[in-house]
């Protein structure tokens, strides 16, 4: 199951419509703008898990248990300790708030939805995302959810990363991060 299956079918799709009404977004507008804000976050844990430190971050923020509440309790979405917990994560994966804008607008140009919305939207999905990973893994009982086979961590990112859907995330992933430090 890839992360954005994970979110959406959270406690019956609850997560979902909670992420929606607060924004005043349909269940399949919400769905939309979670398709297109996850592979870039997606691409920023997988980019952040690729060095001992970043590996040691993960590991360490998955294993501590607060994650989980988002996924347990979707209406603490819109408090400000989520948003800046969601805030905190962004700053870790994409290095900047100018990377975020960017993210919001790209996912706006493809969603329809206003980068506004998105951008606000953001932390709460990076918090969801976080939480998603963290129930991963502590249903897998093995570090980082990393299971052969392709499960776990690895798995439920590649799902999302794999744009073109050819078998391979290196090529996606280097789009992403190409894009992520344009201009």
């Amino acid at each position: 199951m890839n992360m954005l299956e994970v979110l959406t079918s959270a406690g019956n799709g609850a997560t979902v419509r909670q992420l929606g009404t607060q924004f005043g977004l349909s269940e399949a507008q919400t769905t939309s703008a979670l398709s297109a804000l996850l592979p870039a976050l997606a691409g920023g844990v997988q980019q952040n898990a690729q060095t001992p430190d970043g590996l040691a971050g993960l590991a360490a923020a998955l294993s501590s248990g607060r994650h989980q509440r988002y996924m347990e309790n979707p209406s603490v979405l819109g408090e400000q300790t989520t948003i800046e917990d969601g805030n905190g994560i962004l700053g870790h994966i994409l290095g900047s708030k100018e990377v975020s804008r960017q993210v919001a607008t790209r996912a706006s140009s493809q969603t329809g939805i206003g980068a506004d919305v998105l951008k606000q939207m953001l932390p709460m999905v990076a918090a969801l995302m976080m939480g998603g990973l963290a129930q991963r893994n502590t249903q897998s009982g093995s570090p980082l959810g990393m299971q052969a086979g392709g499960g776990g961590l690895i798995g439920m990112l590649s799902g999302l990363l794999d744009q073109n859907k050819d078998g391979s995330v290196l090529d996606d992933l280097t789009g992403l991060m190409g894009r992520k430090f344009d201009a």
